[in-house]
């Protein structure tokens, strides 16, 4: 069984964002880039599942959709242990396009089961892993928080609603991940980074597929007013600025 893990290239999440002069684009001076934390969970349960025999997991390859400034990214996934990577050469401008890069990279390879991250730090879209499994028209299961693979199934548990539901499914299936799909991302070794450096990462060009979304405008959200101290022994101030400045009662 072969896996992959489609990866975004994101801005580490302790920067703080800053907006073009035009307002519908990011200043991308002085940013730091990471992998997105969901993917990067999704990756180091792939490396769990190959490390094990019993899976049968005999691959685990890793995809980007963007352009050659996201390759240290790229290389630091395979640093972590990724036998594989490819990366579309595309500036993608929303999810559809995304998706629709990543299912051509599928479509020219062998997987059996696909991994995607529930969302990405920066637009928080969880579309890429669903749009792409339609694309494929393959099995796709959202909201995975365990993943287990032997003798050619695959097992999964959802978090619902009131408590948790267990799946099992062929391949080749997408799943998209949340948070505890693995328990800690999985460190590069300095022997991975010295092999990553060598690794081929293949590139193929964009496959024509547009954007259905453009972006208008971004809005930072408003500050945030000063704190206000009350009294200990004065509650009905607080319950008066409760109801009448916040609202919330």
């Amino acid at each position: 069984m072969n896996i992959l893990v489609c990866i975004s290239n994101v801005p580490d999440t302790t920067v703080r964002i800053k907006l073009a002069d035009n307002g519908a684009t990011i200043d991308n001076t002085g940013i730091q880039w990471i992998i997105n934390p969901w993917d990067e969970l999704a990756l180091t349960r792939a490396l769990e599942l190959r490390d094990d025999p019993s899976s049968g997991v005999k691959q685990v390859s890793v995809a980007h959709v963007g352009l050659v400034g996201a390759e240290p990214t790229i290389r630091k996934a395979l640093a972590i242990g990724a036998d594989n990577a490819y990366r579309v050469n595309c500036d993608p401008a929303d999810a559809f396009q995304t998706a629709a890069c990543l299912a051509s990279i599928v479509k020219n390879a062998s997987f059996d089961l696909i991994l995607c991250g529930i969302e990405s730090s920066d637009y928080n879209g969880s579309n890429v892993g669903g749009m792409l499994a339609e694309m494929l028209d393959w099995v796709s299961v959202s909201g995975v928080s365990f993943l287990k693979v032997e003798n050619g199934s695959i097992t999964v548990n959802r978090e619902i609603d009131g408590g948790r539901e267990t799946l099992q499914v062929q391949s080749p299936c997408v799943c998209v991940v949340q948070k505890g799909i693995a328990k800690e991302p999985r460190i590069a070794a300095m022997r991975g980074i010295m092999q990553a450096r060598t690794k081929t990462i293949a590139v193929s060009e964009w496959n024509g597929a547009e954007s259905l979304t453009t972006v208008a405008s971004y809005q930072p959200p408003k500050a945030r007013p000063s704190c206000k101290f009350f009294d200990a022994d004065s509650p009905e101030k607080l319950l008066e600025a409760l109801q009448n400045e916040a609202k919330v009662i």
